[in-house]
């Protein structure tokens, strides 16, 4: 089939995408996403893959999904949409919708589309980093993604920041159970909690941003102590990973200085005395993952 349809599954939106064989835009929908409710999950996938195909044509299907398929038991693991965990959700679309259907994670498939025609295009090895409502990682090598023998591969979200104050010791446990956790602080709820408890204003990232822009004090704080904490991160990647790029997407990413502040954080803990990896913004934004999930049969 020359229709490729790829679907965004979040735990708030879910969008729909169609693209023709040169990669060209023929239909795009976004829906509200039913929490809680598996089978209204599987009802809104296939009613948007019915409309999609009413406008497009026959096609194949890609969704990306939070968490990964478990390579040894077929069910969804690791996605902080909870509803879906221990659900055979691939056999379970290929069912309804009467064909096989390829699923991958979510940041897997933003990584994917930036490294086949996004800001990753042409490099080597990309690592993609979602930071949003949660922290999303994949890794591509020459425009294919690797998704590890265990379906983790590039999860760096659940792994402990590195360096830790004494100060950052003492948070809340991440929704996987453990604590310390780097989507505990680098996520877009992260950088709220960090904010009212230090300043004692709840608001969104997107405020605190507007704010240090403007002027804000304490705004331009918990954003230089967010930043720190990406550097730290991400060094750690480079470390093990040694990328080309990195891309960032999700809704963090549209935070202007990141891209000129992190890079010169982190060369205080890479280990190398030169750093040549790029952060870059995410070419396609928040479409990059309902492309990549298209693109997965590519």
């Amino acid at each position: 089939m020359s229709v490729r349809i790829g679907i965004d599954l979040g735990g708030t939106k879910t969008e729909a995408i169609a693209l023709g064989s040169g990669g060209e835009e023929r239909f795009r929908r976004r829906v509200d996403s039913p929490r809680d409710d598996y089978d209204a999950t599987i009802e809104m996938i296939a009613a948007l893959v019915a409309e999609a195909e009413r406008v497009a044509g026959p096609a194949t299907v890609g969704v990306g999904t939070p968490g990964a398929i478990s390579p040894s038991s077929g069910l969804i693991k690791n996605a902080n949409s909870t509803w879906l965990n221990g659900r055979p959700l691939a056999d379970d679309l290929a069912a309804r919708l009467g064909r096989t259907v390829r699923l991958a994670n979510d940041a897997n498939c933003f990584t994917l589309s930036e490294s086949v025609d996004g800001a990753g295009a042409g490099r080597h090895v990309v690592f993609g980093v979602i930071v949003g409502t949660g922290t999303g990682g994949g890794i591509a090598v020459d425009g294919r993604t690797i998704t590890g023998v265990n379906a983790i591969a590039g999860e760096w979200g659940h792994n402990s920041l590195p360096w830790p104050s004494d100060d950052e010791r003492r948070v809340p446990p991440c929704y996987c159970g453990r604590t310390g956790c780097i989507e505990t602080f680098l996520s877009g709820p992260g950088m709220t909690r960090d904010h009212l408890r230090h300043y004692g204003e709840a608001l969104d990232a997107q405020a605190i941003a507007a704010r240090a822009a403007a002027g804000d004090t304490s705004a331009a704080q918990t954003l230089d102590l967010y930043e720190n904490r990406m550097a730290r991160a991400l060094a750690s990647v480079i470390n093990i990973l040694d990328p080309d790029v990195i891309v960032l997407g999700g809704g963090l990413s549209k935070i202007d200085r990141l891209y000129d502040r992190v890079p010169k954080l982190w060369e205080a803990f890479v280990f190398s005395d030169t750093v040549s990896t790029r952060l870059v913004r995410a070419k396609h934004g928040d479409s990059s993952g309902v492309r990549g999930a298209a693109w997965l049969w590519d």
